[in-house]
């Protein structure tokens, strides 16, 4: 029988080679393999990534107010930015080479956060400001809530449909920039472009606040693999496996080291998952990852915090 990650994995690499293959791979996900539905998990996940981003930016960022954000890696429900506006953000940007998001799915997103805050589980993960919750409500309570554009200007959300590396932006105007689960979807080739970009953005003494998944995302839905199955392939191999639709970089996290410090980035803090050694050792690490440890291919998440100097 054909493993799950197998099967899903040929039909990524088909639908990859398709015109509009993002759109059809919605269609995939949200039919197929229930991927795109605001789960209680996937909010919480996300308000666990917006909190420890407002938390670094509190410890790290000076003590000043937070205005001006940007976001990499858009994603279909914007429950950071929407997190960052009820924080008190004043414009809140964020960008991806493809819009996967709509008016509906915001309408969903402001629910999902009302929601919380009815049953009294918003406070958990965020201290959202009266005022802000306030306008929250007006803007679902409103019969018709209009347009798309019309819903983000509200909520001060200004969408960027470009690639990153080339920003319609000031230099130093920007004070946090962040990202969740996006890092690790980007060919090192682009990545060594963007952040040299989110270098010249940020202000003095802002923040950069990213959360990296460096493990197969394969394994997410299929038990049967682990989540270093993928070190098991050479490069080669894995361009035939990986996919445009979602493609994986397989860096470590000694990669996103030499990235930051060849873009001269510092790195102010880490916080990282060590993963399972013995995980690991349960399946071959093909040689290409072999000038790391075993502790550093085993890292499996972490976030990068960057002060910009």
């Amino acid at each position: 029988m054909i493993s799950t990650w197998i099967l899903k994995a040929i039909v990524q690499k088909t639908i990859s080679y398709l015109p509009y293959g993002q759109r059809i791979n919605y269609f995939f996900q949200k039919y197929v393999t229930k991927g795109v539905v605001l789960s209680d998990a996937y909010f919480e996940d996300r308000l666990i990534h917006a909190r420890t981003h407002l938390d670094a930016w509190s410890r790290l960022g000076a003590g000043a107010p937070l205005r001006q954000t940007l976001e990499l890696g858009t994603g279909w429900y914007p429950v950071v930015p929407i997190a960052l506006f009820l924080h008190g953000a004043e414009h809140i940007r964020t960008v991806d080479v493809t819009l996967l998001t709509g008016a509906a799915h915001v309408q969903t997103t402001i629910q999902k956060f009302l929601d919380y805050a009815d049953q009294g589980r918003l406070e958990a993960f965020l201290q959202a400001r009266s005022e802000r919750l306030a306008q929250l409500r007006a803007l679902a309570a409103q019969p018709d809530t209009g347009s798309f554009e019309t819903l983000t200007q509200a909520l001060h959300i200004e969408y960027l449909v470009q690639d990153a590396r080339h920003l319609p932006l000031p230099d130093a105007s920007i004070d946090l920039v962040h990202s969740n689960n996006t890092f690790e979807h980007i060919y090192p080739a682009i990545l060594r472009d963007i952040l040299p970009e989110f270098k010249r953005v940020v202000r003095p003494s802002g923040l950069q606040s990213h959360f990296i998944d460096l493990s197969d995302h394969f394994a997410h839905f299929d038990t049967s693999i682990t989540i270093y199955h993928f070190l098991r392939f050479s490069p080669s191999a894995w361009r035939f496996i990986d996919n445009s639709v979602q493609p994986l970089n397989r860096l470590r996290v000694t990669d996103y080291r030499r990235l930051y410090h060849a873009a001269g980035l510092p790195i102010s803090e880490e916080q990282l998952r060590p993963g399972s050694i013995e995980m690991l050792r349960q399946g071959p690490v093909h040689s290409f990852f072999q000038d790391n440890t075993e502790a550093e291919n085993a890292v499996s998440h972490g976030y990068f915090f960057s002060v910009a100097e």
